[in-house]
């Protein structure tokens, strides 16, 4: 698979998909996170878990990240145009992150489109974020200058401090679905804290993994901004999520 991977970009089977994030306040669609897919000739649909590995390993990442970046950008611009006021949040892996092509590939596609920083997220992972903690603060804050905000996502699951996260540049974070899920004193103890930890430092609250109303109701009741999941919409190739836009406005 690693060799046809390298082919895939070339061959666009890499595709963007996107997952609507809501506002817990309004119930609108404020955003959305750009997805990977892989339109495998044979094996059909991909998701990025059966395919990223092999791209970080094998260097065709920076492809990948590149082609989402731009697709991102592109939708958002397009959305803004049809007056839809819509965040993309785009994942960005920490080859991509250590890169100075990265910072200078996001603010070509800002000036291209005409399109504001606050218009895309860009999203790293807890674990990517502390393979090199300094590394990372410096150019996560070079894009919070340039106005483009930052999330991290994971939040609260890796083997890094809170303190340590909280010291990065980001303006959100991402609670997992691992602990949205967790239904139990424990587990509701875990997320309130990291919900009340996180507003203390002025940060955005986001909670993955919506699958049922129990779900919803527990992070709107817990305090989170926004949320994101099946049970709010699956992730959606651009026209879908245009077409959901067009129906419904921003509310779901």
């Amino acid at each position: 698979m690693s060799f046809e991977l390298q082919d895939a970009v070339r061959r666009s089977e890499i595709v963007a998909y996107y997952q609507p994030q809501i506002d817990l306040e309004t119930g609108e669609i404020v955003g959305v996170e750009a997805l990977s897919r892989w339109r495998h000739p044979t094996l059909g649909l991909l998701t990025p878990e059966s395919f990223i590995p092999d791209a970080e390993a094998n260097g065709t990442i920076n492809d990948i990240g590149g082609f989402m970046l731009d697709d991102g950008c592109r939708c958002a611009a397009a959305w803004r145009r049809d007056g839809y006021d819509v965040e993309v949040a785009i994942n960005v892996s920490a080859v991509q992150l250590a890169s100075d092509e990265f910072f200078d590939r996001v603010t070509a596609n800002l000036a291209a489109l005409s399109l504001g920083p606050q218009s895309i997220t860009v999203e790293i992972t807890e674990s990517r974020a502390i393979a090199d903690p300094a590394d990372a603060a410096i150019r996560l804050a070079a894009l919070r200058a340039r106005g483009v905000d930052v999330s991290i996502d994971d939040f609260g699951t890796g083997h890094s401090s809170i303190e340590q996260m909280l010291g990065l540049p980001a303006n959100e974070v991402k609670i997992d679905k691992s602990i949205v899920h967790r239904r139990t004193d424990d587990g509701d103890t875990v997320m309130r804290d990291l919900i009340e930890i996180a507003h203390e430092h002025g940060l955005r609250v986001v909670a993955e993994g919506i699958e049922t109303v129990d779900h919803l109701l527990r992070a709107r009741d817990m305090g989170c901004d926004r949320a994101q999941g099946f049970f709010l919409g699956r992730p959606a190739p651009e026209t879908e999520i245009t077409q959901m836009l067009a129906v419904a406005g921003h509310a779901i």
